[in-house]
């Protein structure tokens, strides 16, 4: 704690965003325009931690978030209209945009897609409430597959607040992983509660009767710097299940929601530009082993580079310009 009291006496900025914070207290929805120096950025959270208060930033050109302290900017308060209109052109307004254009479909609203034109495809891993361990052999094969070619290698988690209060251990796992750069993850928002029931899909997930959208998205985020994970900008609705007015509403609170073209236990097809989604929990067996065998196949493209895993982030920021 004093070598950072002293960093701090010096000027000299420290990433904060692996930060696991204990106590959160006002954690509010807080658009501003966030200036440092030449450095423009969105503040879409803030809240107060150990008397000091922070921000959850969004860099509007590369899609990236961090966490930060709000004495280190100069702040303007921002309606998210304005957000929008002052960053039209940014890939942050243009991959929400993107986004709306499906927002009355039940199933698979958001973004499916991305960099079409490289060879490879998205990956994206959901650990939705579960009480089996976490299938670590998705882990270990990507790292095995891609350790000469990419490293770390990127990849999208879609985090769900319940799998994390059960599952400390694996998340650590995955931590550590991270801390070694053999992983880059994305730490996408999959709603605290992540309920299912046996009603229709129009009545399921978020959609069934009584669902807070505060809870599932803001409680889950606040878990998630409990932990030390930066939330990313994205969100995967529970069972890719949404409807016109809560995929509005879920922009509002300027997330950008991210379905698939591919989900692999259903069937679907991996393509170029996939956006891919397997479960990780445990759960589905045939996803993953659609996926290692996916792996497989592939390993003679992958060692020559014709077929690699990309970021999120820097595929939309690219597809977007």
């Amino acid at each position: 704690m004093k070598l950072i009291a002293c960093l701090f006496l010096m000027g000299l900025s420290i990433n904060v965003s692996s930060q696991n914070f204990d106590h959160i207290k006002r954690y509010k929805i807080n658009y501003a325009l966030a200036t440092k120096g030449a450095e423009k950025k969105i503040a879409i959270r803030s809240f107060v931690s150990d008397q000091e208060k922070y921000l959850l930033l969004v860099n509007p050109q590369t899609l990236n978030t961090t966490i930060d302290l709000a004495r280190n900017y100069t702040l303007s308060n921002l309606a998210w209209g304005n957000v929008q209109a002052i960053f039209k052109k940014s890939a942050y307004v243009k991959a929400i945009d993107l986004a709306l254009q499906s927002d009355k479909k039940l199933q698979n609203a958001g973004i499916d897609h991305a960099i079409p034109k490289e060879k490879g495809i998205t990956l994206t891993i959901d650990l939705c409430p579960s009480h089996k361990g976490l299938d670590r052999i998705i882990f270990q094969s990507l790292i095995n597959e891609f350790k000469r070619i990419e490293q770390p290698v990127p990849l999208a988690i879609s985090v769900s607040g319940k799998w994390m209060l059960k599952h400390e251990e694996d998340l650590n796992w995955l931590k550590n992983l991270m801390i070694q750069n053999e992983i880059d993850i994305t730490w996408i928002n999959h709603s605290y509660n992540h309920e299912v029931n046996s009603l229709p899909l129009s009545e399921n997930f978020l959609l069934a009767p009584g669902t807070n959208l505060d809870s599932e998205i803001l409680a889950n985020e606040m878990l998630m710097l409990k932990y030390g994970l930066t939330p990313s900008a994205f969100f995967r609705f529970p069972g890719l299940v949404s409807d016109q007015q809560i995929v509005e509403k879920t922009i509002a609170y300027g997330l950008i929601p991210v379905g698939s073209d591919a989900w692999l236990a259903k069937g679907q097809q991996a393509n170029a530009g996939s956006i891919v989604l397997i479960h990780g929990n445990g759960n589905e067996e045939i996803g993953v082993h659609d996926f290692l065998k996916l792996l497989k196949a592939k390993q003679i493209d992958i060692k020559q580079k014709q077929w690699l895993l990309f970021d999120l982030k820097q595929g939309l920021e690219k597809e977007l310009k």
